[in-house]
């Protein structure tokens, strides 16, 4: 029981701040289920699987306000779901370390990019939404959803950024589409493809999977509230402070 306690606590404050920012739920949600005593393998794919509740949670929320463009979503789900399934299947193959600090590199280059950038995000200016573009938006997508099925933390904040310096979304609309899109089904092809390789420890799946639930819908909820300004600093601080714990991991 103490141990469904902390890891509710934890699940809770993890979601609400990925609700809000876009993406970062592994920077808390993973180190704990490691902390506690999952072997990675195993950790990963329940954290996987408790992540399709944040996005469930967010879903309801974006749902009732109507931020989504469902063609649009479709051309996210159709690049993004194949890398996460065959990054899935090289989870196994790919060098922990290695990884890590390259994701670490690449996520505090988000967050000092945002930083440099006051007007990024602010303002909805769709574009690429046709010919070359599009195609290289969605390749990207693909590369970003590789990485999502092989790594936990992190992978949202990419997909956030993508959206809002190449598809010209404002933050708002970019943390919806991440949290619904990447959150619900890319996390739960994801979730699929681990679980299958390395199982999931399913006494903690309902303190995750409500803990989950109701950080996606309050971050959800509060991100609407706020605005493009207050969901961009928390991105900042998310995406700087998943660097860190990435660089620690990576050396510790």
């Amino acid at each position: 029981m103490p141990d469904l306690i902390l890891l509710f606590a934890v699940s809770l404050v993890a979601n609400t701040l990925s609700s809000l920012a876009g993406g970062g739920a592994g920077l808390l949600q993973l180190p704990i289920l490691l902390f506690l005593g999952l072997p990675f393998p195993v950790a990963l794919s329940t954290h996987k699987l408790a992540s399709v509740a944040l996005g469930a949670g967010a879903t309801l929320k974006h749902l009732r306000a109507g931020t989504l463009d469902w063609r649009f979503s479709a051309v996210v789900l159709a690049w993004g779901l194949p890398g996460v399934w065959l990054g899935a299947q090289l989870i196994l193959a790919v060098p922990e370390r290695a990884a890590m600090l390259a994701l670490a590199v690449l996520t505090a280059l988000l967050g000092v990019q945002s930083l440099l950038q006051p007007q990024l995000g602010q303002q909805s200016a769709p574009r690429a939404r046709h010919g070359w573009q599009l195609w290289l938006g969605g390749a990207v997508l693909f590369g970003i959803g590789m990485l999502n099925g092989s790594l936990a933390s992190g992978t949202g904040l990419f997909v956030t950024l993508w959206l809002i310096g190449w598809f010209g979304m404002d933050y708002k609309q970019a943390v919806a589409y991440t949290l619904v899109l990447v959150g619900l089904f890319w996390n739960g092809a994801g979730a699929v493809a681990l679980a299958l390789q390395a199982g999931v420890h399913w006494p903690w799946v309902p303190a995750l999977l409500a803990a989950s639930v109701l950080g996606g819908y309050l971050g959800a909820h509060w991100g609407l509230a706020r605005g493009n300004r207050a969901i961009k600093r928390a991105f900042e601080v998310i995406t700087l402070a998943t660097a860190c714990s990435l660089f620690w991991k990576a050396w510790a």
